[in-house]
């Protein structure tokens, strides 16, 4: 039996330790507020502020974990490579979560030490090099801090008006205690893809049929799998995730983001852990929900394949409540009318506005037409009032 200790607690990490229990192992969830998701099904659980690394070696040396799977960004993870050095498993590696929680690094080992082919883009420190990098980059333009996830601190320039208000943003809403953004192009795309990919330490590196999804606010809406894409437009993205994963080396599942264009694929952004719109696969999209294959890779349980089991969307549950309180849910009865469909309430002890609170998903075996599953996910998801 392995102890793992699980750095963030939200929705991804509930579901990752619940596949991580059934395989018989133990879970210390930690977060920084009390009733995460997680903890809510895990062992055992610490309140941290994983910024702060004194605290995070402090739990490291009262639970002696096997393994640490960090599933947020705002985390000190220069202290990931201490805890490595010790013996201890960082998943995938403590290279993997360094780089990828800091979207700077991240980028670069794409574009210029792989020559992916992504957005043009700049850094910024400060108001004077914003406006600048905003000025090569042209509009429009996207802005994101280098540490966030679910949108966090993001948003779009059009007009010379919108810079003041899109750097105040990302400096206010963003995660972690990183100063520098990314001003990104603006990207012409025909649509969207998460690539969920493994790499395990026995087998090769295996893909997951493509997901697509929809943004708003920088954070995805809806997503629904499979996405139907040109044969050889999937060959490049999982030619382009299997370099930036090999890179940064380490097993377990990844999240890698690509805009398909009609004549490019373009890479976007990576998540060394499970995606948040990879939780289409709780529909039984696949073999392996996206948290099972996650778990079996960390724990070194071989995965002989990924297939493609049923065609599933899912929409997001919305809390519209402005101000933060405990939530309360109605209408299931009337969620529980649609067939080949269920709906996940995450657990969040806490509601304000947009916040993401749960998902309905439904499902076809027959390849029903996706637009008309993504319409009655959406439906399903409207019939759950966050009160």
């Amino acid at each position: 039996m392995k102890k793992i200790l699980l750095l963030g607690s939200g929705e991804l990490g509930k579901e990752f330790t619940i596949a991580a229990k059934r395989y018989g192992h133990t879970v210390i969830a930690a977060d920084s507020y009390a009733n995460a998701p997680a903890m809510q099904v895990a062992d055992r659980f610490e309140v941290i502020s994983m910024l702060d690394g004194d605290a995070l070696e402090r739990i490291v040396n009262k639970h002696n974990p096997d393994i640490i799977v960090p599933e947020i960004e705002a985390i000190r993870t220069e202290k990931l490579y201490e805890f490595e050095g010790r013996g201890v498993q960082v998943v995938p590696s403590a290279k993997a979560t360094n780089y990828t929680m800091n979207r700077k690094k991240i980028r670069d080992l794409a574009a210029k030490d792989l020559g992916l082919k992504t957005a043009n883009y700049r850094y910024a420190t400060t108001l004077e090099e914003f406006t600048e990098a905003v000025e090569l980059v042209g509009m429009p333009c996207v802005v994101k801090p280098l540490m966030s996830s679910s949108g966090k601190g993001q948003s779009v320039i059009k007009t010379a008006d919108d810079i003041t208000t899109s750097w105040k943003i990302a400096h206010t809403k963003g995660r972690g205690d990183a100063v520098e953004v990314i001003v990104e192009a603006f990207i012409e795309f025909d649509f969207e893809i998460t690539l969920l990919t493994v790499t395990q330490k026995e087998g090769p590196t295996l893909f997951c049929p493509p997901i697509g999804h929809r943004q708003e606010r920088g954070d995805y809406q809806e997503s629904w799998q499979p996405q139907p894409m040109n044969p050889a437009q999937l060959k490049e993205a999982q030619e382009m995730a299997d370099k930036v994963t090999a890179a940064l080396g380490g097993d377990g599942l990844w999240g890698v983001e690509f805009f398909i264009g009609k004549d490019a694929v373009y890479f976007s952004e990576l998540s060394p852990r499970p995606h948040d719109t990879g939780m289409v696969t709780l529909a039984g999209t696949q073999n392996f929900t996206e948290f099972e294959l996650h778990a079996r890779a960390v724990l070194g349980m071989p995965i002989v394949e990924i297939t493609q089991e049923r065609y599933g969307a899912n929409a997001v549950i919305l809390s519209e409540i402005e101000e933060e309180k405990a939530p309360e849910y109605s209408g299931f009865e009337a969620a529980g009318k649609f067939d080949k469909s269920d709906v996940r309430i995450f657990g969040k002890p806490v509601c304000r506005m947009y916040r993401r609170m749960g998902i309905a998903f439904t499902y076809d075996e027959n390849g029903s037409n996706m637009e008309t599953l993504r319409k009655k996910a959406a439906e399903i998801a409207r019939c759950i009032e966050v009160n």
